[in-house]
């Protein structure tokens, strides 16, 4: 399993008339959030894309716990609980700085040849920097 935090601020254009974050804007830090984690791991999407794969998110779900306001610190705990094949799964949980759950999700995404837009098998780099968080004991 991997997982990587990232924190981001609250901006006021994310927040609604009542003050919450706006339920759209959720997978806009699940994307910020999963970016950040591949990241952490040596590489970028852009790497990934210069490669020529694609990876188009094809299943999203959210579960709002509780609002976050604008100003909130959150943390965003990104999570990729198995090895990718021709997809990829990624788990968020979001905290606000009294540790106390706000959001949770997932996304799936796939990788595509970019020449061809064929579903493939995870680019090598990504396996290779994932392996190191799966090995067995």
């Amino acid at each position: 399993m991997f997982q990587h935090e990232v924190q981001i601020r609250v901006r006021y254009g994310d927040t609604d008339k009542m003050g919450y974050v706006y339920y759209g804007n959720y997978p806009y830090y699940y994307e910020m959030a999963r970016a950040e984690a591949i990241r952490a791991l040596g590489i970028s999407y852009k790497q990934i894309e210069d490669s020529g794969i694609l990876m188009p998110v094809t299943r999203l779900n959210i579960k709002y716990v509780q609002p976050a306001f604008y100003d909130d610190l959150l943390n965003v705990r990104v999570t990729i609980p198995e090895m990718p094949n021709r997809g990829i799964l990624f788990l968020y949980e979001i905290f606000n700085t009294e540790k106390v759950k706000t959001n949770e999700g997932e996304t799936s995404l796939v990788f595509l040849e970019t020449k061809s837009n064929k579903l493939v098998r995870a680019p090598q780099i990504l396996i290779e920097k994932l392996s190191l968080f799966f090995q067995r004991k």
